[in-house]
């Protein structure tokens, strides 16, 4: 594989060209929002391929084309809950629900951001030990089994305009474990809403709409760290590129998954990450997964 550590930002996107990015682009934008996780995606299906490493900037850059997927889909909900903030605090009205809504969902964004900014080195860095197929294999099992146990023993009833602050913090407190390359930010935060008893489908516009300044500040700050870095334009092409195709891929994996919720459960999800673990780990022993 080609060495692609530039000032200690692991560029690996820009060695693939852009067919191959594309196709990256269009695994990344499905795995990135739904809670399968897209690291391991990205880990395991160049390893198969016997394609260079994408890096973790890749992952990092591709959180805004799940914004841009976010925003759309959930247009009426941003919309609306940006409007009806601004007009309540125009009109002094601080105990607007919108409002409410918008200041529990900044204050559930401090723990990632605080948690992000301190193990940005360890996370970001070339060769990271927490991107190695191990941990993701065990992350994946992991979250599975954590789930499947919100599928069963958690009563799904309540309604996302019956969340609580308490709610909101616990979920954001659940989107720290998305640091750890496996768990996935849609999968920790769909199982914390899940446990707290929402309904399938509430639960993952609750995960959604409280992620986006997560998923946006991820993005930026990665884009921002490859401006930094004088990243030459032809990897910026093909950045853009992956960007994208991601977009496109990640609003037809929202689709999915809220119609999946909406009529089934989240076992699909379940039986998936379980078995990609497994695969994952026994790969590792076996040796032909490095």
């Amino acid at each position: 594989m080609v060495d692609t550590c530039t000032g200690g930002v692991d560029t690996g996107f820009a060695a693939l060209g852009y067919a191959k990015v594309a196709a990256l682009g269009v695994l990344q934008g499905i795995t990135e929002l739904l809670p399968i996780s897209s690291t391991a995606h990205m880990r395991l299906v160049p390893a198969f391929l016997g394609w260079q490493d994408p890096g973790s900037a890749f992952s990092a850059a591709m959180q805004l084309a799940a914004l841009a997927a976010v925003i759309s889909y959930f247009w009426s909900d941003v919309r609306a809950l940006a409007l009806n903030s601004v007009a309540a605090i125009g009109h002094g009205r601080f105990a607007d629900r919108d409002l409410r809504f918008c200041m529990w969902i900044m204050l559930a964004t401090i723990p990632i951001g605080i948690a992000g900014l301190l193990a940005s080195k360890l996370l970001n860095t070339c060769n990271s030990p927490l991107r190695s197929v191990t941990v993701i294999g065990w992350a994946c099992v992991a979250m599975a089994l954590l789930l499947g146990a919100a599928e069963i023993w958690a009563r799904h009833y309540r309604t996302i305009d019956k969340a609580s602050f308490a709610d909101a913090m616990l979920v954001g407190l659940a989107q720290v474990g998305a640091l750890i390359p496996g768990v996935s930010r849609s999968g920790s935060t769909l199982t914390a809403a899940l446990a707290l008893g929402f309904k399938r489908d509430e639960a993952a516009r609750f995960s959604f709409l409280l992620g986006l300044p997560a998923i946006a500040l991820a993005g930026l700050k990665e884009v921002w760290e490859l401006y930094k870095i004088h990243l030459d334009t032809h990897a910026w092409s093909v950045l853009i590129v992956g960007l994208a195709v991601a977009s496109v891929s990640a609003f037809l994996a929202i689709w999915t998954l809220m119609r999946t919720l909406e009529r089934f459960s989240s076992w699909p999800f379940v039986i998936y990450r379980l078995a990609l673990g497994v695969i994952i780990l026994a790969g590792t022993m076996a040796g032909w997964l490095s």
